[in-house]
């Protein structure tokens, strides 16, 4: 843990795995500049690495984040401006021009005060492993500003709009089983066994044709964002290439062999 005044961003590897720690602990892992910035960075790693295969964010102490550290990020909301520079891969995934989009998968473990950022990071992610502790609250309206970050978007989409305004036009606060009901998290487990449960979701993707995940998750993506009639109309062509790689020939040998595949991204 760092006590380091602006917060930073740390990187692990384990083995194909990417942890991506949030380091604020004394002021609730609220996010600075610097820390977009540093996660930016982390996520574009990630990507652009080829012997990583998928990421864990997570945060260190007992919260994921307060949010937004106000005083140094509104300066940046008035001028208009990213806190994340341009050509990087946007944590938010929000498909902005200038910005990458993740193609990896990311696997979120979140616990305690998960507020406003912290719940579109980990809307913006593909799993979420939640602590039963966690406190939600999507609060901008009570700081006069909008949530632009992908709650109004990802909310909507996962809850339904009566559901994701409940939370949105009140700025209350909700716990991990609401959030499960919300399909806001996809797991809930005891404080404390998140980040390990996260890890072990993660792994298991990781042991997958990285290719064959890869081009899984961008279809489902594509069928959510731009409908099923576009997201089908790519199946043979990507079934085709897929076929030909060397891990769908590892997949027939290991199927044939009745062995775990060892697949290698090839």
């Amino acid at each position: 843990m760092s006590d380091h005044a602006e917060g930073r961003i740390v990187c692990e590897v384990q083995g194909t795995v990417l942890l991506i720690g949030i380091d604020r602990v004394a002021k609730r892992n609220g996010f600075t500049p610097k820390m977009f910035r540093e996660l930016g960075e982390a996520y574009t790693r990630l990507d652009d690495d080829p012997s990583l295969r998928v990421g864990v964010l997570h945060a260190l102490g007992d919260h994921f984040t307060a949010g937004l550290d106000l005083p140094t990020i509104a300066p940046l909301m008035k001028r208009g401006e990213k806190a994340v520079p341009l050509g990087l891969v946007d944590p938010l995934n929000l498909a902005m021009e200038g910005y990458r989009r993740r193609v990896k998968p990311m696997v979120t473990a979140v616990q305690g005060i998960t507020y406003t950022l912290g719940i579109e990071l980990m809307l913006a992610a593909d799993i979420v492993v939640a602590a039963d502790n966690c406190r939600f609250s999507q609060l901008e309206v009570k700081r006069g500003i909008m949530a632009t970050g992908g709650a109004t978007l990802r909310m909507a989409e996962r809850a339904g709009l009566g559901n994701a305004l409940l939370h949105l036009l009140t700025g209350d606060e909700f716990g991990s089983a609401e959030a499960l009901r919300l399909n806001f998290v996809q797991k809930v487990v005891p404080a404390g066994q998140q980040l390990a449960e996260a890890l072990k979701i993660a792994q298991a993707i990781a042991e997958q044709a990285p290719q064959a995940v890869v081009a899984t998750r961008q279809n489902a993506l594509k069928a959510l964002e731009q409908g099923p009639v576009v997201a089908m109309q790519e199946f043979i062509s990507v079934q085709q290439r897929l076929s030909a790689t060397d891990d769908a020939a590892e997949g027939v040998r290991s199927f044939v062999e009745r062995r775990p595949a060892l697949f290698t991204g090839h």
